[in-house]
């Protein structure tokens, strides 16, 4: 048993969590950001109109409609049927074309096929407990050679110098554990475990490393107010952008 008394399940607890919300999740402050997000990410990204892009743990498909309104090409996938049903709605009222699969991200089957991969906002990486350096292991083998990969994850950082009454911070396994009350889209309350690893810059890097990444820069970023800001202790969310190897450094 971890100090925080509640072991992380090991798996995309995430799922229940999500079919509850369904369109609610759209309620949240941290969804409101979107327009920026996108903008910062296509200044990042670098990639012509037509590429590919994979959003990994899309959800509702708030930045996979967003992306595919400015021309490229989207796949995203969740682990929530109810949250890719949302994400296809969407898409058609916006009059764009994506494809939205449902997909546990330690499985997807991907390999050397997108011009970027993105997990942003807790999509995927983060929500795994153990299973984080997989997810970003299959987010490396999606990108085609030099294709980018971009990432969010929370802070330790933040974490330890803002603590939260309301949640517990295994600092031995760098694991936030909250018991939170959700309502769905009829307005009924449900109470709710979340799990949500927290990193440091350093363990970003080593992490992108490991699975054949480039590490290219660690930002402190938070919804709706992404940027170049070196990391500090006061932003409660990072971004990785790393990249993947040309097979020309050889």
């Amino acid at each position: 048993m971890s100090p925080s008394g509640r072991d992380h399940p090991g798996g995309p607890y995430f799922e229940a969590v999500a079919e509850r919300l369904g369109r609610a999740y759209l309620r949240y402050g941290f969804t409101q950001g979107t327009e920026q997000e996108v903008e910062f990410l296509i200044s990042l990204l670098d990639i012509p109109a037509g590429g590919r892009i994979l959003d990994v743990g899309c959800g509702p498909g708030r930045h996979s409609v967003a992306l595919a309104r400015a021309g490229y090409a989207i796949t995203g996938i969740d682990i929530s049927g109810r949250f890719l049903e949302i994400a296809a709605d969407e898409a058609r009222r916006a009059g764009v074309a994506a494809s939205f699969f449902e997909v546990d991200a330690r499985q997807m089957p991907f390999d050397d096929e997108f011009d970027a991969v993105i997990s942003i906002c807790q999509g995927a990486f983060g929500l795994m407990g153990p299973d984080d350096g997989l997810v970003l292991r299959r987010l490396a083998e999606a990108a085609k050679p030099a294709g980018r990969v971009i990432v969010t994850a929370f802070s330790a950082y933040f974490e330890a110098h803002h603590r939260r009454p309301d949640a517990t911070f295994d600092a031995a396994e760098g694991i936030v554990h909250e018991r939170t009350t959700i309502k769905d889209e009829a307005g009924g309350e449900h109470e709710m475990d979340l799990w949500t690893g927290v990193y440091t810059p350093r363990e970003l890097r080593l992490l992108a490393i490991g699975v054949g990444l480039i590490p290219q820069a660690v930002w402190s970023v938070e919804p709706g107010d992404f940027g170049r800001r070196p990391p500090d202790l006061d932003h409660p969310e990072f971004m990785l952008v790393a990249s993947k190897p040309s097979g020309r450094e050889r």
